[in-house]
């Protein structure tokens, strides 16, 4: 049987690479072989640009962003300690903490801006630390502090020490708002909306500018599987004694996730097209390869080579079209794949401008990640369809009368 596979597969290479084959024929092959190559390298380099943007989703923009969140109907939560320990208490939960979040107005001269006022623990560890000047934090303590995004600064014209007026609902809603003073201690340059609509401030600071005399308005809860936050918040809040809004980063901002599993398969789709019209190139040379060996198909049958080593021949020539097509391809996607930020990069600094508008989106540069099995499946499915455009031209060339083909 080996000894077979072995005879079918050098004269697959015979034909494949006879000196008698038209230039014609040979560029139509060439073609197959670079349309596979250039199918999986943009495959490869597509998927880890997804597999990119979706780390970054998670690891940068949800750290930020709470995964879930356990929300007082209205006022404050009535047993906020009982219900941290029971968040602190699940095995999927990381971390949680008391927050106060309220919509308020910044009113600079004439102009007002909306933003989401965040009252935090300043004694926890917080993500936005990373993205402030180091003498920021501690200046969070003093009383009537703020921080801003720089999106706001910018559209404000704000610089650090500078006093804004913060105007919060009050019993009426913003008909009758209540007004405080505060001063801006630090200003936070994270990416997107986030900068143009958080403000961060101390629990204390919080419960003055919302006229609290105690208490926090939800628990912010961080999880290790930020796609299980939908099924703990509903574990937590089916736990809890106290009426709850349920709320979690897939109803607030998972139109992020969707789109890049969008773009996903739009890719999918799309570059399957791409290798199936590389691999109807294999149909076409295999048919033009029979019509011209049809005197060697005729005098190898004659000599004893059966129908079905007959179809393997042309099995293993399309083969070998597809497999140096599927290397290069490798090849040139994982090169690819690791070379895309320094080229984005490059290109930004040739430009001047930016590939991605950080005002406008969570990360200013084109991330990419490659996965190993990302890689398996692109070269599996391009070695599958290869496989399957070789099947007609190959039976073809099995069920030729020997008589038809010495003529």
């Amino acid at each position: 049987m080996l000894r077979q596979l072995r005879l079918t597969w050098a004269l697959a290479r015979r034909f494949r690479a006879g000196r008698e084959r038209s230039g014609f024929l040979s560029f139509i092959s060439a073609s197959s072989t670079f349309g596979i190559a250039l199918g999986c390298t943009a495959f490869i380099a597509g998927l880890s640009v997804m597999n990119g943007f979706a780390d970054v989703l998670q690891q940068r923009f949800l750290s930020l962003v709470p995964h879930l969140e356990l929300r007082a109907v209205s006022g404050t939560l009535a047993q906020p300690q009982q219900l941290l320990q029971q968040a602190l208490a699940h095995p999927q939960v990381v971390q949680a903490q008391p927050v106060i979040r309220s919509q308020a107005m910044i009113q600079q001269g004439t102009r007002f801006t909306p933003i989401q006022m965040n009252g935090i623990a300043i004694e926890q560890p917080q993500a936005i630390q990373a993205y402030l000047a180091e003498a920021a934090w501690p200046a969070l303590q003093q009383p009537q502090s703020v921080i801003i995004g720089s999106g706001i600064a910018k559209l404000l014209g704000l610089a650090v020490n500078d006093r804004i007026n913060v105007l919060v609902a009050g019993s009426d809603n913003f008909r009758q708002p209540q007004r405080k003073t505060m001063t801006v201690v630090g200003i936070f340059h994270f990416g997107g909306t986030v900068d143009h609509y958080f403000a961060y401030t101390s629990l204390d600071n919080a419960r003055e500018l919302l006229s609290m005399s105690s208490g926090v308005s939800a628990i912010e809860v961080q999880v290790r599987d930020v796609f299980t936050a939908q099924q703990v918040a509903t574990e937590l809040g089916r736990d809890s004694s106290e009426y709850l809004y349920l709320d979690h980063w897939m109803r607030s901002h998972g139109h992020l996730y969707r789109d890049i599993q969008l773009v996903r398969l739009i890719m999918y789709v799309v570059l399957v097209l791409v290798l199936a019209v590389a691999c109807f190139n294999i149909v076409s040379t295999l048919i033009m390869t029979v019509q011209e060996k049809l005197r060697h198909i005729g005098i190898l049958r004659t000599i004893g080579l059966r129908r079905a080593q007959m179809i393997q021949v042309f099995v293993w020539q399309g083969l070998q079209n597809g497999l140096l097509g599927v290397l290069l391809g490798v090849a040139g996607g994982v090169l690819l794949s690791h070379a895309i930020p320094h080229l984005f990069g490059w290109l930004q600094q040739l430009t001047g401008s930016s590939v991605l508008a950080a005002d406008v989106y969570f990360v200013d540069s084109i991330p990419a990640r490659l996965v190993i099995n990302d890689v398996i499946f692109v070269a599996l499915a391009a070695l599958f369809m290869s496989v399957v455009a070789t099947l007609y031209p190959a039976w073809r060339a099995g069920n030729l009368a020997v008589i038809e083909a010495l003529e």
